[in-house]
């Protein structure tokens, strides 16, 4: 049951960052550029992070490029208007699969209206995925362990997926669901969306 309710919280979760976007329904103070950089940088590998580009929000909270940066990354910092710390960083190849997941986002669709409609742009060519397998980086934490003054963040959760679109578990050999923690598994085979999912257990504070 534990393995089941971890699983569907992945997907939800999932869901929110492969749109690419997280609605802006509040209001809320938004932090200076460099803290929102310091922050974002760390779904990052330590290796990438002086080098990632990095997309955030200016004080009129537009959502803007904050940095240009020198490698193939680019990093979405935290929406102060949701509860909780978000970040995320993906392969530049991933770029137009994100924004029109923004853009969709925006425009009022559900995840599911989301997926349909990047499917059917993908298949026809309009959307441009990646030829080969693409890194994403999604790092979480609770209210209470991000300061918002400093961009410091305590006790974060750092999950990993790799997008190989149209890949199956026949192709690549991965189940459909993970049997142990941290075993790689594949969602949405056979779509323009498949990817491979790794989740570390979680914090043990945090398990159900």
């Amino acid at each position: 049951m534990q393995n089941n309710n971890s699983i569907r919280q992945m997907l939800a979760i999932s869901l929110l960052i492969f749109s690419g976007f997280k609605s802006q329904a509040q209001q809320a103070t938004i932090p200076l550029a460099d803290i929102q950089i310091k922050a974002a940088v760390l779904a990052a590998p330590a290796e990438k992070r002086a080098g990632v580009t990095v997309l955030g929000y200016n004080q009129k909270g537009e959502f803007v490029q904050l940095r240009k940066g020198t490698n193939e990354l680019i990093c979405l910092a935290d929406d102060p208007n949701q509860k909780g710390f978000s970040a995320s960083c993906y392969h530049k190849d991933l770029e137009p699969f994100m924004k029109r997941g923004r853009e969709l986002r925006k425009a009022g669709k559900n995840s599911q209206e989301i997926f349909d409609t990047r499917e059917k742009e993908a298949k026809s060519g309009k959307l441009i995925m990646p030829k080969k397998s693409a890194a994403l980086y999604v790092y979480t934490a609770s209210d209470e362990n991000f300061d918002a003054a400093t961009g410091q963040v305590k006790e974060g959760y750092l999950r990993y997926v790799v997008y190989v679109p149209y890949a199956t578990a026949e192709t690549t050999g991965l189940p459909l669901k993970p049997d142990a923690p941290s075993m790689p598994w594949i969602m949405h085979p056979g779509t323009h969306g498949a990817h491979i999912m790794i989740n570390p257990p979680l914090p043990a504070k945090t398990k159900e």
